[in-house]
């Protein structure tokens, strides 16, 4: 009897150790299929994967009635979200300005090169010297002063040798000639009644015909000197000897007769002096008075050539010459300024250079950062002019050109009629400017602050309601303002996004996932 007993709990422990060794033995058999199972049950989650609870549609009494709408996505787990009181949102700053619809663009990746402001060789600079030996009779310019071009600058009395005897041959080969015509006119009525040869009159004709190329000759020699074909003829008409010279301002972009010399007799308007007769400061200055009296009342009668043109503003510097001093030819008076059009001269790595070349190809501009108070101002729309051919031996870097319009920032005249302009961008001023070298195109243009990196992945916030859903998105592009994520589907144009504060909705989010427990533990559905 104690024998049967002893082997009933012997078998009543072999059963199941036989069925644990057995399990054990065919693990390989049927743990895939159960591990299948639990995995498609939500019994089983990666311990890396963030997941929050999302509120169902039945009627519990904190049902939110939200729909996630990404959870029908085929065979992918609903997107985390998290629920945000209206509080929350607005100490976010998710104002209708940052929380809106998003659209596809266009996006320019820039590189931002050291600049600064140069003049325009050859351009922005004009001298302005003596062409001929005198003494300066007369200063009608100070120093800072605008003119325009074809206003009087200097008046110079001239000494110069050579040029009053070419002056001398020249009116006395005219009046040769005039003498010979009439000699010529006598002959051809004597020939004509036979009391004089032919051969006589020929030898005149031929003289005149001499006579003729040496004015020639003494014409061009006068031009060298800086006379006019007018002035030249006012000399062959007037029989009178120009002695004293008139320096103007120079045009820039044109020229003509306006930048002639213009001798003693011609009209012209003082740069320093109104045009009026009552301006008071005609009294202070008496011996302008007859030069400005002779220039308004001859103005009707003038050549359009003597009027001073409305071109740009040109600012008088370097100015060298005084009354009574004698200068000879050659000799620099002043420098004329044109600050109108002005260059940007940037330098940039050679890395860069090829994009920078192809920007006027394709049709892209440039913008100028100026440093200022709080944030810079910009100026945009410039376009690139050259680029150097020669890269620096010591920096590595190549210039780029870029055209810069200036502005006139204060134009003001003083009692005495002097013009002073202050100009908006100035000579040696330093800035940096923003070039771009790449573009993306019909891809979505966020704010940097609208996306957060969690490890490998990137995400944006949804918004739909008080619910924000986080969706991954892939980066192609991101700088210190913007980012730009790729039109893949994952984010569709109109969906609309939280275009800043994406870090602290991670942060919460996170919080979220780790401190509070499933709002659907302990129910039975």
């Amino acid at each position: 009897m104690r024998a049967r007993l002893d082997h009933s709990k012997t078998a009543k422990w072999l059963v199941p150790i036989v069925l644990v060794v057995g399990a054990g033995l065919s693990l390989p058999v049927w743990w895939p299929m159960a591990n299948t199972w639990l995995a498609s049950s939500g019994w089983m989650r990666s311990g890396s994967e963030i997941v929050v609870a999302e509120p169902d549609t039945h009627d519990h009494d904190h049902d939110h009635g939200h729909e996630n709408p990404f959870e029908k996505r085929s065979g992918r787990p609903p997107l985390p979200s998290i629920e945000l009181s209206t509080q929350a949102i607005a100490n976010l700053g998710l104002t209708n300005e940052y929380l809106r619809p998003v659209s596809l663009g266009t996006y320019r990746r820039t590189i931002k090169i050291p600049a600064v402001i140069v003049s325009k060789p050859g351009r922005s600079q004009i001298i302005v010297s003596s062409p001929l030996s005198g003494v300066i009779k007369h200063v009608h310019a100070v120093t800072g002063e605008a003119v325009s071009p074809g206003h009087l600058l200097f008046e110079v009395r001239l000494t110069y040798e050579d040029l009053v005897e070419t002056q001398t041959q020249f009116l006395q080969s005219i009046t040769e000639l005039a003498v010979e015509n009439r000699e010529i006119a006598r002959l051809e009525q004597a020939t004509q009644s036979g009391a004089v040869s032919g051969k006589s009159l020929l030898d005149r004709r031929y003289a005149k015909d001499k006579l003729e190329a040496h004015i020639r000759s003494q014409r061009e020699a006068l031009r060298l000197h800086g006379l006019s074909e007018r002035q030249i003829e006012d000399i062959a008409t007037g029989g009178k000897l120009l002695g004293d010279l008139q320096i103007v301002a120079p045009d820039v972009d044109t020229h003509s007769e306006k930048e002639e010399l213009r001798l003693s007799g011609q009209p012209f308007t003082p740069v320093s002096f109104v045009a009026t007769q009552s301006s008071p400061s005609l009294a202070q200055f008496p011996s302008m008075q007859p030069a400005l009296n002779s220039g308004l009342n001859s103005a009707q009668h003038a050549h359009p050539e003597d009027q001073p043109s409305s071109g740009k503003p040109l600012v008088i510097g370097q100015l060298q010459a005084s009354k009574g001093q004698a200068v000879t030819a050659g000799a620099q008076l002043c420098t004329l300024s044109d600050y109108s059009q002005l260059f940007i001269e940037g330098q940039a790595f050679e890395q860069d250079i090829d994009a920078i070349a192809l920007l006027n190809q394709r049709g892209w501009s440039v913008t100028a950062n100026f440093p200022g108070e709080g944030t810079a101002v910009q100026v945009a729309n410039l376009q690139v002019a050259f680029v150097d051919h020669a890269v620096n031996a010591n920096s590595r870097t190549l210039s780029v050109f870029v055209e810069l319009p200036n502005q006139i920032l204060n134009d003001t005249t003083n009692a005495e009629g002097q013009r002073f302009v202050s100009w908006k961008y100035r000579v040696g001023q330093r800035l940096e400017l923003e070039v771009p070298v790449e573009e993306w195109t019909d891809q979505l243009i966020l704010p940097a602050d609208a996306v957060v990196k969690d490890g490998v992945e990137w995400f944006v916030f949804r918004g739909q309601g008080l619910m924000f859903y986080r969706v991954p998105v892939h980066v192609m592009h991101r700088d210190p303002t913007s980012v730009v994520i790729a039109n893949d589907g994952s984010i569709k144009p109109g969906n609309k996004l939280a275009l800043r504060s994406a870090h602290q909705l991670q942060m919460a989010l996170k919080s979220k996932a780790s401190g509070v427990a499933d709002p659907h533990a302990g129910h039975s559905h």
